[in-house]
């Protein structure tokens, strides 16, 4: 909590109106300390049953992905530039524990990424082991996120 004190009141991450524009990094830093300390708050003082209080944090300390925006539930990538299997890392990275079915995801690409779509699941999970299907949905793997991290796809600019 001091880090994110010292952020506010030495580098004036909070004092936008005067015209000081706080560094993304600062920024994107204190929401990732201050989503960990609400998520320790519930998982320590929590009233439900574990399993409830797990998917509450998870609500709670979600990825900020700049390259997709939400349209009521649909997500659209805007980085028209991506490749199929980087566009389905990135909704599925988005989607995070959750993941994503095989229908939502046909819906969620490009029409001419479609056609292919089966093929494309199939190498990101047995040739790069980016994904994993569970229960009849894709989700992203530790080593998927990492992917998405080290290539910055989350970014909305390349």
């Amino acid at each position: 909590m001091r880090l994110v004190y010292d952020i506010r009141n030495k580098r004036d991450a909070a004092h936008l109106a005067d015209g000081i524009d706080p560094n993304l990094q600062d920024a994107t830093m204190v929401i990732g300390v201050l989503d960990w300390v609400l998520a320790e708050f519930v998982r320590l003082h929590h009233a439900v049953p574990a399993d409830q209080a797990q998917r509450i944090v998870q609500d709670l300390v979600t990825r900020r992905v700049p390259a997709i925006q939400d349209f009521d539930g649909f997500p659209k990538v805007l980085r028209p530039e991506l490749k199929a299997s980087d566009y389905v890392l990135i909704l599925l990275y988005y989607r995070g524990a959750s993941g994503a079915s095989p229908e939502e995801l046909v819906e969620w690409v490009k029409p001419t990424m479609r056609s292919n779509l089966p093929r494309t699941l199939t190498q990101l999970e047995h040739e790069k082991a980016h994904v994993v299907l569970r229960n009849g949905r894709h989700v992203i793997t530790e080593r998927g996120m990492r992917e998405v991290e080290r290539r910055r796809l989350f970014q909305s600019e390349p």
